[in-house]
């Protein structure tokens, strides 16, 4: 499969929202594909994330979201790779791997520290793929305190 990897802007939208609404009913929240994509725009005309989308022959296959972090003892940027979603039709064709290399390429082009993510500990087909990426599994704890109710 031919999977093209490129930044999606505000034209995506609509089908940015499609994708992002199955990638939350992965992770067990209810379809909200209206506020899925006022979220998106949001993020989008902000400037607040970097959505990344992946296509084959034109069609929206998948995403991946970056948000920007800070390192201040490490005095620079690194990105957090907040979401990552193949559509189930166009799983093992490498499109989550191209979405993994592509947002590793655009954060290198802006000489990012690293990029960092966190999965789930029964999402063993995320961690292989990750770890055939070359990712390392952090040694360091990870906190949260709940605001919203929302894990």
């Amino acid at each position: 499969m031919n999977v093209v990897v490129r930044r999606a802007d505000a034209n995506d939208l609509d089908t940015l929202a499609l994708l992002f609404d199955a990638y939350r009913q992965f992770y067990k929240q209810p379809s909200a594909v209206a506020l899925a994509r006022a979220f998106l725009a949001e993020r989008i005309a902000n400037d607040e994330s970097v959505v990344l989308i992946a296509e084959h022959d034109g069609v929206a296959i998948g995403l991946t979201q970056l948000y920007p972090l800070f390192s201040s003892v490490r005095l620079g940027r690194a990105w957090l790779l907040n979401d990552l979603y193949v559509a189930p039709q166009a799983r093992r064709f490498g499109a989550a791997r191209a979405l993994l290399d592509a947002a590793c390429a655009f954060a290198r082009e802006r000489g990012a520290l690293g990029l960092e993510l966190e999965t789930g500990l029964d999402n063993v087909t995320a961690q292989a793929l990750y770890r055939s990426a070359g990712w390392k599994l952090g040694e360091n704890l990870h906190f949260h305190i709940d605001f919203k109710g929302h894990a």
